[in-house]
């Protein structure tokens, strides 16, 4: 295996371990963004107001984006299974 092949695999991964983790992340961040705007202006500064919001947002991204990720990684997964022959000096 030549070290291209090596970074092209590595690259691979590391490209669909984030468009994987960018959706939830994002919208993670947003409903924290929100919350945080909602605590200033209002001057509420309760710790776990936080969390909820967060912890429900991102189990509703996870329910809507959970087909798309599980596809996304049964192809990734397949064209690894593919390569495998390649990978042999």
């Amino acid at each position: 295996m030549s070290i291209g092949f090596a970074v092209n695999l590595m690259r691979g991964g590391v490209l669909q371990t984030l468009m994987i983790a960018a959706p939830i992340l994002l919208i993670g961040m947003l409903v924290g963004l929100i919350v945080s705007i909602l605590q200033a202006t209002t001057s509420i500064q309760e710790q776990t107001l936080t969390f909820v919001p967060k912890i429900a947002a991102i189990l509703g991204a996870i329910f809507v984006f959970g087909p798309w990720i599980v596809t996304s990684m049964v192809q990734f997964t397949k064209r690894l299974l593919e390569q495998i022959p390649n990978m042999t000096g």
